[in-house]
């Protein structure tokens, strides 16, 4: 555990730093990484030993609170911003909140800027679900060579302007392994093989929460069986209204234990006085 001051000059400490990530380079250590999205799933990468995270600008607080030690990172997404400007000052807002290190899918011109000021800047290669108007949907990259060479190339520029990390999103395996000693930038593997310095993968994926009628991605991996538990909850709660509403249609709910009665004696002593009452003002 590193003790550290945070980006908004907080006394703290963090599991992993900057430079523990970025050490992490060509060696055979491997982080786990997930997107913990509310308090419980917080408390749940916590307990599981989960080793960084990756969360909404607006969950910092419940992150700093539960998991005070995580190395985690905040971002946007590419719409959420019109003006340069505005992403940047989103960006150290996060860092003000407790973030080590920002997403951002925009330009290398705002990647740099947020470098040049001291943020650990993360970005996205391969896949990138955001632009797959312009790839034609949702695929794999770097099946060929050409197209493997075009993601290197944009990892370089992105090392170039100062990146510190990025999700490598249905890359094909081959190639992160070739590229990944050859950039001080740090990878998060999603769907692209063992070549990455951690292994992201999302907590509905990792706990099996897709429903029947969802076909989860070729790089999901499910750990655990939670859809089952949530359709069970679902149908729990259904039949619990369902009873509740015959018994009320019925005529027998709420039923007697359920209520409260007067205390001895005060039941006849309150009719007696609402039999008599007559309004003192009209």
């Amino acid at each position: 555990m590193k003790r550290i001051y945070d980006f908004g000059r907080n006394p703290a400490q963090r599991n992993y730093t900057v430079t523990d990530l970025k050490a992490l380079k060509g060696s055979d250590r491997k982080l786990s990484m997930s997107n913990p999205a509310d308090r419980d799933q917080i408390t749940a990468c916590v307990d599981a030993g989960i080793d960084l995270f990756v969360v909404g600008t607006d969950q910092m607080e419940d992150v700093r609170e539960l998991a005070p030690t995580h190395f985690a990172g905040a971002g946007s997404t590419w719409a959420q911003f019109g003006s340069d400007d505005e992403i940047v000052a989103h960006a150290f807002e996060a860092m003000r909140r407790g973030a080590d290190m920002y997403y951002t899918l925009r330009s290398f011109d705002v990647m740099e800027c947020m470098a040049r000021e001291g943020i650990p800047v993360q970005s996205h290669i391969g896949l990138i679900p955001t632009f797959s108007h312009h790839y034609g949907g949702l695929r794999a990259f770097g099946r060929t060579s050409e197209e493997a060479m075009q993601v290197w190339e944009r990892l370089k520029r992105m090392e170039d302007v100062g990146v510190f990390a990025v999700e490598v999103e249905c890359l094909a395996e081959e190639v992160l392994l070739a590229i990944n000693d050859k950039t001080s930038v740090v990878t998060f593997s999603l769907g692209s093989g063992m070549g990455g310095d951690a292994i992201f993968s999302f907590v509905a994926d990792v706990c099996g929460e897709a429903s029947e009628e969802e076909k989860p991605p070729k790089h999901a991996h499910a750990f655990g069986d939670v859809g089952r538990l949530h359709k069970q909850i679902h149908e729990e709660r259904v039949a619990a209204l369902g009873e509740f509403h015959r018994e009320v249609v019925d005529g027998n709910f709420p039923y007697a234990p359920t209520n409260i009665g007067m205390k001895p004696d005060e039941k006849d002593k309150f009719l007696d006085a609402l039999e008599g009452w007559t309004p003192t003002h009209q």
